[in-house]
This record gives structure tokens, sequence and C-alpha cells, in this order.
């Protein structure tokens, strides 16, 4: 099972899943946070980072001095999982009723309204 994040810590993995390399280094990081407006004191971030990998997140290869971080969870399974979580907390595990307040709450754009409506539609279509 998939753990939540504290914000911090969905905040560094964003920086993470974000890196387009296999490895992610301790400086981009501490960059990324700071791009996103978040900036983190080294020593917060390396509390952070140790609670990333104790809930499986991230593993870390020292190499040197220097840590290179490997997400162990994707940004895909992360939201699978907490979409899940959420919609069985809030609405019970009932996906219409999400989607409902989705449309009736006026929180989709036009764009999104019709990209939700073509995936109601192929997914009509799967055997």
């Amino acid at each position: 099972m998939v753990q939540q994040l504290s914000d911090a810590e969905l905040e560094i993995m964003k920086v993470v899943w974000g890196n387009p390399e296999e490895v992610t280094l301790f400086p981009f990081i501490m960059d990324g946070l700071a791009a996103r407006g978040k900036p983190c004191q080294k020593n917060t971030l390396i509390v952070l980072l140790s609670r990333l990998m104790n809930k499986g997140f991230l593993r870390a290869k020292k190499i040197g001095r220097r840590n290179e971080y490997t997400t162990l969870v994707s940004e895909t399974e992360y939201q699978a999982a907490q979409t899940k979580n959420f919609l069985n907390k809030i609405y019970e595990g009932n996906a219409k009723g999400l989607v409902s307040n989705l449309i009736l709450g006026d929180l989709l754009t036009d764009e999104e309204y019709e990209e939700l409506k073509g995936l109601l539609e192929k997914g009509k279509e799967r055997p």
C-alpha cells in the first residue's frame, strides 16, 4: 500500500518525478524546490529525504560524498492510490458522486469535460 505524503514530502517527490534523469542528486532537489517557491534548509531536506526512504518512495545510493536518489513509487502510482483513498474516504467508493461534483460544481473546463466524456465513451467500448 502506498503511504500518504506530507505536503513537504510531496513537493520533494514532484521535483524528483519531474527530473528526466534516472537518478536525482541533492542539489537538483534543492534547486527544484527553490524554483517551485518552496525553498528548504539543507538539514530539513535531509530529514525529509530520510522519511521518504523510510516510507518506500526513494532509494539512496551513496557515491563518494553524495547520494543518488531513485524513485521506487511513480507519480502515476501515487496519484492512483491517493485518488482511490480520496474516493473511498469522501465518496464511500462512489465514483459517480465524484464525477457529478466535478461537473455540477463547474470544476471542469470545457476542454476537460470533453476529454472526460471521451474517456468515458472509450471505457464503454472495452469488452
